[in-house]
Parts: structure tokens; C-alpha cells; sequence
């Protein structure tokens, strides 16, 4: 079991504690805890998506096992923007205490309420903005605008008396953005002449040369792409967006079409966005999916979800020919997302299966119709030079990630001893502006599958893998006891194994045989039976067919 942070070293009188949760050597799961006092404030709380081979998982949570026993002692969770792998988690930690204050910007607490309420949960919310600051507790903190693929986006330096600590959130430096809302390099730089003791910075492009291109050179690329579809044109993207779809309603408006919203969580953040004036929709553009189809398919674009893949979204479904739009010759897809690092291969099956249904597929390897979120390694170093931080702690991201973050703040003349390279579960320490580990918190992967949370197991996973890749066999058998001579079978079945059971014929003689063995041998039990042919099969079925199936003996004794 993890350990509490009670079960950490001691932490001295005067010392800030940090310990990530989830977002360290992955994408996803977002989630620190500071401790000072006696007090915990924790900074966002997101989701990992699963990967294949994760079958059946919903949703991956952060493992908040070291303060599950102290939720009293959490003054508030600061919530940096309104991603899923920032906020995803929420609800299930306002399960354990549904009063912890949330803090976040206008958008932010909007999106996380809305999915709150799907849980019926009430939260207690303070919305904040750019250079305010809030004392809560021990800890003091201001909150400075960064620029990111979401508006209303913050970073939040946390005072404490240990020392200062800058932690960014998702960011990057586009200085035209569409809301023109730019990262506070001025802030960053009024905190950094004040001392900064631990930054806290966005790993995610830092192994990416340059700058991150600007959001509004996509726009003309959306609207030419459009311009030429001869049919429906289906845009895919994440379903919090905002300056993408705002993006796709202009592009669309240009060339006289009408924009449908598809897919729950598109429509609901969509929806919270126009009513908070972030996304701008001329009158009579919007139109209800249902009624779309009664438009001619050159007046139509569908907004989608779906843009990783994902088996249950709209875009694989339409891939599958499963949703009411099916996709056909002449239509246009356009994928404006990138990869989140695991999604690959689904993301290439949904696009390989549009295409051979006679779409035209646009996606970021082919055409400029997304750009990251994210700082490459340029406006990180520029960050590094304006911050000029004592110590450096790269999050949000990889191990090439956080590997590639610390070289650039080494190279901007931090020293390496104080750059740390945590991953979930590292125990730092801040005390008289140096930042060192202290030790590691075992922590686990908490799965959520259909309204199952934390009970799946990673052996559980195993079987699963092993079912869907080896296959099952079952053998049903009643043992006389004393001789070991069957009464009844073997009777042998399988799913996913072989089409024609008669296979197993060659191995019931050496099950039968292995049976009479084992009574001879005292074996009298049905588990002992059971034992021997799940043996016997399993041996037979690797060495015959160089397979490793599920075996399950069923034996009734007589």
C-alpha cells in the first residue's frame, strides 16, 4: 500500500513540502500536493486516459492514498485550467470530502461545475483571475495569466515561508493569440526579481526545437480546406477548445455553412463557453445535429469529439459505421488535435477507417490545422532567463520530456544539483531556498471501469489482455475421488482459441491419464484435480500451439 505523507521523513518546522501525484513521467493525471504547517493545498486534479493495453478502463485517477487520511487538512485544490487531465479527477476527490474549496478562472470553474453536477455534487467555488491574490492557510498565492489552448488559463506562484514556488501549469508564449491574452512574461519577471526558489514548469514541448507556432495561422488553413470540401466536412478536436472551434464557426460561417455540435462533452462546454462570451457564434449558425442532415452536404460541418481515437467517441464511431452521420465518398474529416503520446495506434485506426470508406482525411502530418498547447524548448528558455529560479522541478510530462526541460535550465545557468527530475510520488523538500528529495511514496494506478473505481487490478488487466489476445479454454470434469476416473468428461471448450473444438481431442486421453496419475499419488480434492488439468492442458496448448490461453478447470468430485 502507498504510504501516508505522515510515514515520509519528518518534515522540519518552516519546510514546504512537495509531492506529485500523477502527471510525472506521463501525460496526464495532473496533480501536486504542497504541505506547510500542517496544512495541504493541492494544485489541479486530472485524468490519464488508457491505453491498449489497459482494455475495459475508463479513466486512470492519481493514486490519493497519502491524503485520503487527511482531506480536513486540504485548504483548497487550485485548479490551473480546464483540461480533463487537470480537472478530470475533481469528482472523485469531492467524493471523499465534497467541500473542498475549488479555485480556478470563470471557465474553468464552469467546466468542472457542469461535470460536477453530472455526479450531484455542489461545490464550493472561488473564481479568481490574473493578479489576484488569496491567502489560504499557510500559503499565499497570486495568479498570473499564461496563454495555453484553453482561455482563461493561470499559473500560480504559491508564498509561503519556505521560499516562493512558480508553478506554470500547461502554457506556451503565442504573442497573437486569439483572445489576446498572452503569457504575463511581466509577472514572471517582477517574481523572478523577488525570488522564485522552485519553478515548477510545462514539460511537454521542451524536447521540440523553436517556438510553438501561432493559434491564428490555423484559421486560414481551416477555411481553405473547407472552402474546397465538395461534401459534409466533420472536424474532430478536443471538446474544450475553445479557440479551435471558435476557429472552425468562422470557417464555416465564411463559406456559408451551418456548424452542428456532436458528442455530449462537446455540446455541454460549448454551450458554457458561448454563455460565458469566450466562443463567439453568429445568429442562426448553429444548427441541431438531428436537423443537419436535412441540409445539402456542401452546407454542413459537423464539430465533433473523438480527435484520439477514443472507441467510444464520435469520430470511431463513425469509422465503424455505428452513428446516425456515416461517412461516405467525398466527405471531408479534419483531425485538429495532435497526438497525445499512446494514441497513435487508435488514432491511425479511426483515419485509416475513414479513408477506406471514401472520406478525405486532414489531419496535423498532412496539413496545418492544429498547433500545440504547449512551450517548446525556445519559450522555455526565454522563461528560464526571465525567472531565473533558484531550483527547477520540470512537470507534465515524459521522461524525454523532464529530461529535456532540465537541460534547458542548465544550459540558462541553474545549477544541476538544483534541478530535480521527480516522478510520481517524489518527496521534495524546500527549506532556505534549496529543494532536494527527501524520499518516495510507492504509489499505484487507480483505474476507474463503469462506475467501478480503484477495485481493477493490474492482474485483472493481465487476464483481460490475456483473454482478448490467447484466447479461453474451458474444462468441465466430474472426478471419481479415490480413483481419479472421470464420471463425467472432460469436456473441453473455447472462445477465441480455435473454430473447431475438435482439436482438444488429442489432449483428453492425457488429461484422463494425468488424473488417474494423481490418485495414485493421494490427490483427493476437487482444487488438487483442478490443479492437474490446468497443468496438462497448459502444457499441451503451449507446446502444440505455442499459445498461453486462460485455462479454467471446473472438477466436481465423487
Amino acid at each position: 500500500m502507498p504510504h501516508a505523507i505522515e510515514d515520509a521523513p519528518a518534515l522540519a518546522p518552516g519546510a514546504l513540502r512537495v509531492i506529485p501525484l500523477g502527471g510525472l513521467g506521463e501525460i496526464g493525471r495532473n496533480m501536486a500536493v504542497f504541505e506547510l504547517d500542517g496544512k495541504l493545498l493541492v494544485v489541479d486534479c486530472g485524468v490519464l486516459f488508457p491505453e491498449e493495453h489497459q482494455p475495459g478502463v475508463d479513466l486512470i485517477l492519481p493514486d490519493f492514498s497519502p491524503i485520503r487520511d487527511r482531506l480536513d487538512d486540504i485548504v483548497a485544490v487550485v485548479l490551473t485550467h480546464g483540461h480533463e487531465d487537470h480537472i478530470g479527477a475533481v469528482p472523485y476527490l469531492l467524493r471523499l470530502r465534497s467541500d473542498i474549496p475549488l479555485i480556478g478562472s470563470t471557465l474553468t470553474l464552469a467546466l468542472i461545475e457542469a461535470k460536477l453536477k453530472e455526479h450531484r455534487i455542489q461545490p464550493y467555488t472561488l473564481a479568481v483571475k490574473e493578479g489576484q491574490t488569496e491567502k489560504l492557510g499557510p500559503f499565499d498565492l497570486e495568479f498570473v495569466a499564461v496563454n495555453h489552448s484553453i482561455p482563461d488559463a493561470l499559473a500560480v506562484a504559491i508564498h509561503t515561508v519556505a521560499g516562493t514556488v512558480l508553478h506554470t501549469g500547461d502554457f506556451k508564449m503565442d504573442q497573437l493569440p486569439l483572445d489576446r491574452r498572452i503569457t504575463d512574461l511581466r509577472a514572471f519577471a517582477r517574481l523572478g526579481e523577488r525570488g522564485v526558489d522552485l519553478f515548477m514548469t510545462d514539460s511537454t514541448n521542451a524536447d521540440v526545437p523553436g517556438f510553438t507556432a501561432r493559434e491564428r495561422d490555423i484559421g486560414p488553413v481551416l477555411e481553405s480546406v473547407i472552402a474546397k470540401a465538395p461534401r459534409r466536412v466533420i472536424v474532430a478536436s478536443f471538446s474544450s477548445h475553445v479557440h479551435r472551434v471558435q476557429q472552425v464557426v468562422d470557417a464555416a460561417a465564411a463559406n456559408g455553412r451551418k456548424v452542428a455540435f456532436m458528442g455530449r462533452s462537446m455540446v455541454r462546454n460549448m454551450t458554457i463557453a458561448a454563455e460565458l462570451g469566450y466562443l463567439t457564434v453568429p445568429e442562426g449558425i448553429l444548427i441541431d445535429h438531428r436537423k443537419a442532415k436535412d441540409l445539402p452536404d456542401d452546407r454542413i460541418v459537423y464539430m465533433s469529439t473523438g480527435s484520439q481515437g477514443e472507441p467510444m467517441a464520435v469520430l470511431a464511431r463513425m469509422a465503424n459505421m455505428d452513428h446516425q452521420v456515416e461517412v461516405g465518398e467525398g466527405d471531408t474529416v479534419i483531425l485538429a488535435s495532435s497526438l497525445i503520446p499512446g494514441n497513435e495506434n487508435a488514432v491511425y485506426r479511426v483515419i485509416n477507417g475513414l479513408i477506406a470508406l471514401g472520406a478525405n482525411v486532414v489531419h496535423k502530418g498532412n496539413a496545418k490545422v492544429h498547433v500545440s498547447g504547449h512551450a517548446s524548448a525556445g519559450e522555455l528558455v526565454y522563461c528560464y532567463n526571465i525567472v531565473r529560479p533558484k531550483n527547477v522541478m520540470p512537470v507534465h510530462g515524459e521522461a524525454r520530456h523532464l529530461y529535456a526541460n532540465q537541460q534547458l535550465a542548465i544550459e540558462t545557468g541553474v545549477p544541476e544539483r538544483n534541478t530535480i527530475i521527480a516522478g510520481n510520488g517524489t518527496v521534495v523538500d524546500l527549506q532556505h531556498g534549496v529543494a532536494r528529495i527527501v524520499g518516495q511514496l510507492d504509489l499505484g494506478e487507480v483505474y476507474v471501469d463503469g462506475s467501478s473505481v480503484g477495485t481493477i487490478t493490474d492482474a485483472d488487466l493481465k487476464d483481460r489482455r490475456v483473454l482478448a489476445e490467447e484466447g479461453f479454454i474451458s474444462i468441465f470434469v466430474a472426478v471419481d475421488a479415490q480413483t481419479g476416473r472421470p464420471v463425467v468428461g472432460p469436456e473441453i471448450h473455447a472462445r477465441g482459441f480455435a473454430p473447431d473444438e475438435s482439436i482438444f481431442d488429442e489432449v483428453v486421453p492425457q488429461v484422463v491419464k494425468a488424473l488417474r496419475e494423481a490418485a495414485e499419488n493421494g490427490t483427493r480434492d476437487a482444487h488438487g484435480f483442478s490443479q492437474v488439468v490446468r497443468r496438462t492442458v497448459g502444457r499441451w496448448v503451449n507446446t502444440k500451439h505455442r499459445r498461453r490461453p486462460m485455462i479454467v478447470p471446473v472438477v466436481i468430485t465423487a
